[in-house]
């Protein structure tokens, strides 16, 4: 039952009195989850997938290693089910009982910490993910064990990084220095494409040859003196941003190699001076009528007047592709959908209809609602985009679903947990 703030006590020190209950039954629910986490580990291990491998068609399911070496392996299939009733993906109920694991089988000094109350769940998990990532030996784990666990609860992150990057060198001295001849060169380009703000601009992180770092500066703070010149009123910071993009545009139009998307008649000619568009970005855009505000197919928000504007940039030739209505039924006579088919799903499912599952439609396999085999028909109402992990678990295990409506999907767990799982989310 929600408490309400009339309902809280009334005076400063009872407050911070509830606050600091609150925040230790919250700890001990996080250590007692640790605690769950290996019982389930330990109802599934690795033996059981050879158990299993008898009568599962293929033997699809595999032992998956999920904490450090030396840890007990668990039967693949069984974390999507720890996964789904704790309100998390697979990938998080991958992490939550590997580090469960990695604590109770190779830092047992934190294990022992966290379960008596005096170090939280959260940093002994921290240090745990850190000690999988790195893989470290038996003897290094049992080293950052060792030297962590009486500062573990005030040890930073940073901290915990350094020590662990010491037991790699003082345990296996080849590993460190082949890792230090890669970090000498930390040039790289990141590009955050899974970030985009509301206001459609994406973070863009770069490490660069000193050199090459300051002819890029020279070109940036030229090309935002030019945009100034022609009359933008935008500032400084902003011109400098618009130049890196004219910048780009202006290099992938130089004949030095030739576009593929130009040797498929991808683009067209544009209306910018004769010379070829230089990018292509297909937005499929869902719009809603008298609502400004626009969703695109990876989730993310834009107002009607930044695509306009996107429309509208000088190099850009806007091809209106026909509309694919989400509500008609299509039907295909073989097994593979056709490609107006596969749009439509991908648009309509938007993601993985598994529970929890987030990974885009358009990576996704079509899979078949009712197997083809048994004779189910490749249409809208018997496909469903399931990314290729979901597709295996839903294939040769015991998970079952049914589609309920437009983009609602039905599951069932192999221990007979329900999930609805539509537009809004599972």
């Amino acid at each position: 039952m929600a408490i309400t703030t009339s309902e809280l006590p009334d005076t400063a020190s009872t407050v911070l009195a509830f606050a600091r209950s609150s925040r230790a039954t919250a700890d001990r629910g996080e250590a007692e989850l640790l605690v769950a986490a290996c019982a389930w580990a330990d109802l599934h291990p690795a033996s059981s997938v050879l158990d299993a491998a008898a009568f599962m068609l293929g033997g699809s399911e595999h032992e998956e290693p999920i904490a450090g070496p030396g840890a007990p392996l668990v039967a693949e299939f069984c974390i999507a089910e720890f996964g789904a009733v704790l309100g998390i993906s697979t990938v998080s109920a991958k992490h939550v009982i590997g580090q469960a694991i990695e604590l109770r089988h190779r830092l047992p000094r934190l294990w022992r910490r966290a379960q008596a109350g005096d170090l939280p769940a959260w940093r002994a998990r921290r240090i745990a993910e850190a000690t999988i990532h790195a893989t470290l030996s038996h003897e290094a784990a049992s080293y950052v064990d060792a030297q962590l666990a009486p500062f573990a609860h005030r040890t930073s992150t940073s901290a915990v990084d350094r020590l662990v990057d010491a037991a790699i060198a003082r345990f296996d001295p080849a590993r460190a220095a082949a890792e230090a001849r890669l970090a000498a060169d930390g040039r790289h380009v990141t590009i955050d494409e899974e970030q985009v703000s509301f206001a459609g601009t994406m973070r863009v992180t770069a490490e660069l040859d000193l050199a090459d770092a300051l002819d890029f500066g020279a070109a940036v703070a030229h090309g935002a003196e030019a945009l100034k010149s022609l009359g933008s009123e935008e500032s400084l910071d902003a011109r400098r941003a618009s130049a890196v993009g004219e910048m780009s545009r202006s290099q992938l139009s130089l004949p030095l190699a030739p576009s593929p998307l130009v040797e498929e008649g991808l683009q067209g000619p544009s209306r910018n001076e004769g010379s070829a568009a230089v990018r292509q970005v297909v937005l499929h855009v869902h719009l809603t009528e008298g609502d400004r505000v626009a969703r695109l197919e990876r989730g993310n928000l834009a107002t009607l007047d930044q695509l306009r504007q996107w429309c509208t940039q000088s190099r850009t030739d806007v091809v209106v592709k026909p509309v694919i209505d989400l509500n008609e039924h299509l039907v295909c006579d073989g097994y593979q959908p056709s490609p107006r088919l596969r749009e439509q799903v991908i648009l309509r499912d938007q993601t993985c209809v598994f529970p929890w599952c987030t990974r885009q439609a358009r990576s996704c396999d079509l899979d078949h609602i009712v197997p083809w085999e048994a004779g189910g028909v490749t249409s809208t109402a018997n496909l469903a985009a399931l990314c290729r992990r979901h597709h295996r678990l839903k294939t040769h295990a015991a998970w079952r679903y049914e589609r309920a409506g437009p983009a609602t999907y039905i599951w069932t767990s192999p221990h007979g947990h329900t999930f609805v799982r539509d537009e809004a989310g599972t």
